[in-house]
């Protein structure tokens, strides 16, 4: 990397968005969040009234709890790949990096709570209750966001409300908790990631983080959503608790005919004298119903089922990674 590119990449400012006022303020949010997508395809909202900061400490608390319990208890809710529900470890292959994501997590969806793909214990009778709710809370939070991104294509305000309707059995957004393992006194190989390079699939990601627990970075510089590529000015973003990292899924950049960015973003492995303990991380992903149509404006390209993107989106990610 040249000087100049180390200094841009220092310089680099991830959009920060406050969402305070935000029915009076509507113009003014919708104008920043419009140019941190068309321009920089991650954006920080903070000041939201919900989920507020003691709602996400709160969930972070609950999910420490649940990654505290044994593997056999965990494992009763095993992954399932057909209904992208259920916990996993160590088991996620990056074609980025060609070794499993160094982590752990539990993915739940809001129409399937209450059934097998939600792990029941004993030990955290609230689990169900304060995830539902959690999850209701960042819906709610998202379809703001989403409805300046309807009016910004030309589409009904409520568009992508519609077409993420949580209640229905078509539905596919999904709440994920990670858990990225403690390996304090460990020195591994530059090639070593706790998440390797990717994108999101889905329309819009929204992230929590724990203030201290550091290591989320992206890359610039993505035109199409087809494309596999990364650069190599990569930006820290700062972890804080109680703000939003929203960044934009491959579904909503081609639904926007690639109008707003899709960006590889990965999570760095923390070295000798850094921080080295657990890091914990909560995502909840915006999957349009699977029997919704994404077609963009423009007709960049051809028109497929939400169901149908999500499988090639797959497909693309998790073949050959070109660069």
């Amino acid at each position: 990397m040249t000087v100049n590119a180390e200094i841009a990449m220092k310089d680099r400012k991830i959009p920060k968005i406050s969402m305070h006022g935000f029915a009076e303020r509507k113009d003014q949010i919708a104008k920043e969040i419009i140019h941190a997508a068309e321009n920089s395809g991650f954006f920080i909202l903070e000041n939201q009234e919900s989920p507020s900061v003691a709602e996400i400490e709160e969930m972070f608390a609950l999910s420490e709890r649940f990654f505290d319990l044994p593997e056999a208890t965990k494992a009763r809710t095993p992954f399932a790949k057909t209904e992208n529900t259920g916990w996993e470890t160590c088991s996620q292959i990056r074609p980025s990096t060609g070794s499993p994501d160094q982590k752990e997590s539990i993915q739940l969806q809001y129409h399937r709570r209450g059934d097998r793909t939600w792990p029941e214990d004993p030990l955290i009778p609230e689990f169900q209750q304060t995830v539902a709710e959690f999850m209701e809370k960042t819906h709610s939070l998202s379809m703001n966001i989403l409805s300046v991104f309807a009016l910004a294509l030309g589409f009904p305000e409520d568009f992508f409300v519609k077409s993420h309707d949580v209640n229905k059995s078509e539905a596919q957004s999904t709440i994920r908790l990670l858990h990225y393992h403690d390996i304090t006194g460990t020195q591994f190989p530059s090639s070593y990631w706790r998440a390797g390079a990717h994108t999101d699939y889905d329309c819009l990601t929204m992230l929590f983080q724990k203030t201290g627990e550091d290591g989320l970075e992206i890359c610039p510089g993505r035109e199409a959503h087809t494309s596999f590529g990364t650069g190599d000015l990569w930006t820290p973003v700062k972890a804080r608790t109680g703000e939003v990292v929203c960044n934009i899924g491959d579904m909503l950049m081609a639904w926007s005919d690639d109008r707003f960015k899709s960006l590889y973003h990965r999570v760095r492995c923390p070295g000798i004298g850094e921080k080295q303990s657990s890091r914990y991380s909560i995502a909840y992903f915006n999957q349009a119903n699977k029997d919704v149509e994404i077609k963009g404006p423009l007709g960049k390209y051809p028109a497929m089922t939400a169901h149908k993107y999500i499988l090639d989106a797959t497909k693309r990610n998790y073949g050959e990674l070109r660069r």
